[in-house]
């Protein structure tokens, strides 16, 4: 698998450079009549620079490190990224080399707009190469997993489940269970030598509790002398929700458990003016008149007020008026024969057929950006659940309350990963709170960015989870 993974890296380092070219030759040659003529070592001294500055760029932003168990959208978001290094770093270049070559303002419009297409379309087809080439069986790591903890049956299943990530489990071994929900057992962990001087094993995964810690370090000795890879994934299920990093003092590692990126004012602040800015945008270029369209469709198609109000749980439990678009047929119970609360349902009775199409739209939730000028919702975070729904999981979802620590959204992690929906089935909660404690503990600018083209993707993709 080494050497074919590897081509497939090289494939993504090379291939930028043409690409830096021929949105530099395309941009050069629309913009030919207005540009200063330029002699043709100019023109290859100019290529030069932009390619160096390219990659120094990607360096910085860390384009080329590997995602392929990450969305698509995660990817956009470095290219942008990249692509605002790249256009500050060769802007400052230009401007101390002005006397040797001159490009008119439009050239370089034409120049970041076609090399950001080209390199957006480019990124997507070699990620559709590697996700067929893995799921030929052409590019795969063979991994073993060492234990059979709790945490070792998660990987087990994830890597199962999503077979673009790249993974292969050849089994597991460990010195009790003999059984991992269908993961072939090769015995106890003293077989680990013997099994990696016999079978082509790419990566060991150690999934042990802390309590063996003695072999814990036998297993990374004997990877060690067998020059392979090896993760650990750490016994911290209590500290599941926190963004852990490992630092060293001086010689002893040291576990750190870092505060929320949203407990420091900037952060507060950045978001904010984000969330007031998009929110207005939104209100300027369209809310002004896709709100009264869809506000006249539901009046003309059914009975009842425009508009459904809900009392939700905010930031630190407070309660909030939560605005949608009315999906349901007027005065519908939230409340089951049973007393719980009753949530929307495939094929539901209550939601009309104008309902139905936007809640699978997602645009029953625009008049939420009201929410978030009002203060009292973000753009993204974790969705405000009734208050009947979070009474009642509460007392049933590890971490629950902790969701409230930040402002809800419109749309949030847990949505862009599927949790959406009923929440009926054993765990589904809970993984829609695992979702939204991680997006807590991993904030950042670029990550709101993501959400947010991912919730845009899906819209128009559409989610088979949405009714």
């Amino acid at each position: 698998m080494a050497k074919a993974y590897n081509r497939y890296i090289t494939i993504r380092y090379v291939i930028d450079a043409p690409i830096v070219c021929i949105s530099y030759l395309l941009a050069y040659r629309i913009t030919a009549a207005a540009n200063p003529v330029n002699s043709n070592a100019i023109i290859f001294l100019f290529t030069a620079i932009a390619l160096v500055v390219w990659y120094i760029a990607a360096s910085f932003s860390r384009l080329y490190a590997d995602r392929r168990s990450n969305k698509y959208s995660e990817e956009i978001v470095f290219i942008v990224y990249t692509m605002i290094l790249f256009t500050i770093l060769l802007s400052s270049v230009s401007f101390f080399l002005r006397n040797l070559y001159q490009f008119n303002g439009y050239f370089f419009t034409f120049f970041l707009s076609i090399l950001f297409v080209l390199l957006t379309l480019t990124k997507y087809v070699i990620r559709k190469y590697l996700h067929s080439a893995i799921y030929q069986g052409k590019l795969f790591d063979n991994i073993l997993i060492v234990g059979s903890s709790p945490s070792a049956l998660d990987f087990y299943e994830t890597i199962n489940k999503y077979y673009y990530y790249g993974y292969k489990c050849m089994g597991f071994l460990d010195n009790t269970n003999t059984k991992m929900n269908g993961c072939m057992y090769h015995g106890k962990i003293e077989n680990l030598g013997t099994l990696l001087k016999e079978k082509e094993i790419d990566e060991v995964v150690i999934a042990l509790p802390n309590t063996q810690n003695e072999e814990i370090q036998q297993c990374i000795e004997v990877c060690d002398y067998h020059t392979t890879k090896t993760r650990i994934i750490p016994d911290l299920y209590q500290y599941a929700s926190s963004k852990i990093q490992v630092n060293n003092i001086g010689l002893m590692p040291v576990i750190n458990i870092r505060s929320l990126p949203l407990d420091k004012a900037e952060n507060r602040l950045l978001k904010r003016s984000f969330d007031i800015a998009f929110s207005a945008l939104f209100f300027l270029t369209l809310g002004f008149w896709v709100l009264p369209l869809i506000a006249l469709a539901i009046k003309l198609t059914s009975k009842g007020p425009v508009f459904f109000k809900q009392e939700r749980w905010g930031l630190n439990n407070e309660k909030i008026i939560c605005y949608k678009f009315r999906s349901m047929v007027a005065n519908s119970s939230d409340i089951d024969q049973n007393g719980f609360y009753h949530q929307a349902s495939k094929d539901d009775p209550r939601i009309t057929w104008l309902g139905s199409i936007l809640r699978r739209t997602n645009m029953d939730e625009l008049p939420q950006f009201w929410n978030v000028l009002l203060g009292n919702m973000s753009v993204v975070g974790p969705r405000p659940h009734p208050t009947p729904l979070n009474i009642e999981s509460m007392h049933k979802v590890d971490n629950y309350m902790l969701r409230h620590v930040v402002r809800p959204g419109i749309t949030g992690w847990a949505q862009v990963n599927g949790c959406r929906g009923e929440t009926r089935e054993p765990g589904s909660m809970q993984r829609r709170v695992n979702f939204d404690l991680y997006y807590i503990h991993r904030w950042t600018f670029w990550l709101d960015s993501q959400i947010i083209l991912q919730t845009a993707i899906n819209v128009i993709r559409g989610d088979q989870n949405a009714y």
